[in-house]
C-alpha cells in the first residue's frame, strides 16, 4: 500500500470520533497510567475539590459517575455515598480504578459505554465530568434525558467541562453544558465558572 493509499478520516468530525473512541482512550492510558494526571494536576485537584464542595448533601443513596477514569473522583465519591456505580470504557483504565476503590465495598467500577449503559437503579446523584466534550451533540442531549428520567424526584444532576479548546474534542465546554441545559429538563441550581473550568448542577424537582 502506497502512502496515497493509506486510510484516512474522511473529515475533521471522522478524526474527533476516532480520538474519543475506547481504543483511542485505551492507548493514552497504556501510554502513560495517568495520562490526565488526575493524581497530582493541579486543575484536576481543584476540580475534584470543588465537585465535592459543590455538592447539595453531605451524604447520598446511589451516586452514578459516568466516565470515571482512573478512580481519583471515585474514591471520593464512595466516601458519602451508600452506594457508588463507576463507569469506563478503556479496560486500563477501569483497573486502576478498581483497584484505588478495592476497600470501599460501595463502589463498583464496570467497564462499559456511557452511551449504551444504564444504571437499572434510581439515582441520587450524577456527577459528569469533563466526558461530554467527547460526545456528539445528539448522543449528549439523548443521554441527558435518559439520565434526568433515572434521577430520583430532588435528584441531583452536577456537570463541570474544561473551557480550554482543544482538537480532540467533539463539543467545547461551554456547549455541553448548553446543551445539557436544554435537554436534563431540571430545576438549575449552580452556574459557576471557575479556573479554567465550569460548573452547573441541576435537581429534579
Amino acid at each position: 500500500m502506497t502512502s496515497d493509499d493509506t486510510p484516512r478520516p474522511s473529515s475533521r468530525a471522522d478524526a474527533k470520533s476516532a480520538n474519543a473512541s475506547a481504543e483511542a482512550f485505551e492507548a493514552r492510558y497504556r501510554g502513560g497510567r495517568d495520562p490526565w494526571s488526575c493524581e497530582d494536576s493541579a486543575y484536576e485537584l481543584n476540580r475534584h475539590r470543588t465537585i465535592i464542595a459543590s455538592l447539595r448533601m453531605a451524604a447520598y443513596g446511589t451516586v452514578y459517575e459516568p466516565g470515571c477514569s482512573t478512580g481519583v473522583l471515585t474514591r471520593q465519591l464512595g466516601e458519602m455515598a451508600k452506594r457508588v456505580i463507576a463507569c469506563d470504557f478503556a479496560p486500563s483504565a477501569v483497573e486502576q480504578a478498581k483497584l484505588r476503590c478495592a476497600d470501599q465495598p460501595n463502589v463498583e467500577v464496570l467497564c462499559v459505554d456511557i452511551r449504551t449503559f444504564m444504571p437499572d437503579t434510581p439515582l441520587d446523584l450524577i456527577v459528569f465530568s469533563e466526558i461530554g466534550c467527547y460526545l456528539s451533540a445528539q448522543e449528549l442531549s439523548g443521554l441527558a434525558a435518559r439520565w434526568a428520567d433515572r434521577l430520583v424526584h430532588d435528584g441531583e444532576f452536577l456537570a463541570v467541562h474544561g473551557l480550554a479548546e482543544s482538537s480532540a474534542h467533539i463539543l467545547h465546554g461551554e456547549r455541553v453544558h448548553e446543551i445539557l441545559t436544554q435537554s436534563l429538563g431540571l430545576f438549575p441550581l449552580r452556574a459557576e465558572r471557575h479556573s479554567g473550568f465550569r460548573l452547573d448542577s441541576w435537581v429534579k424537582s
